[in-house]
């Protein structure tokens, strides 16, 4: 039997605004010791990590052609600092109809031709973010990094032409492959 592997599916920026993220990820690592975030590419997820055969990757392949062939390109806008405290520091968006289309259908299609359920994180709503500090971001550096970014702005757009699946290896996420946008 083939070895299981940690996946995930999530939208990546092109990538100007993934060196404009990397840099913000870096500044956190420096100076807040926080460089989880650094062990992945600037995303946004669209369903959480799930275990799968990598003799049976050709299948969550398919369904990722799939919904990409039932996807348009649209564009999202990245705007300024949230947190989940006390641990969460992200890059927050305008909300997006598309978005949360894309999320639905990406979520059915998962469920339905592959079984993997645990889309959402504890059972919350969906929330897209793109990540720049969290797990190992203590609470009094979260205090301090937070001070300092509540107020600072962001402003970016991202042209959204494809989604992509990642793969977890030798403890970082890689871009496995993505997935051209064709309706």
């Amino acid at each position: 039997m083939s070895e299981s592997r940690l996946y995930f599916v999530a939208l990546v920026p092109d990538a100007s605004l993934l060196g404009q993220v990397r840099k913000i990820k870096e500044e956190m690592a420096q100076r807040f010791q926080s460089r989880a975030a650094l062990r992945s590419p600037a995303h946004i997820t669209l369903h959480m990590p799930f275990q799968w055969r990598e003799d049976r990757e050709d299948r969550l392949k398919e369904t990722m052609l799939e919904i990409a062939a039932d996807t348009s390109p649209f564009t999202l806008q990245l705007v300024n600092f949230e947190a989940f405290k006390p641990r969460v520091i992200y890059i927050d968006l305008k909300p997006s109809e598309d978005l949360i289309e894309l999320h639905k259908r990406t979520e059915r299609q998962m469920r339905r031709q592959l079984h993997l359920f645990g889309a959402s994180w504890k059972n919350q709503a969906f929330h897209p973010h793109m990540t720049v500090a969290f797990r190992d971001l203590r609470p009094a550096q979260f205090d301090l990094a937070w001070k300092e970014f509540k107020d600072r702005s962001f402003d970016a757009f991202f042209q959204v032409s494809n989604i992509c699946l990642l793969k977890h290896h030798h403890n970082r996420w890689e871009v496995h492959e993505c997935f051209t946008f064709s309706k």
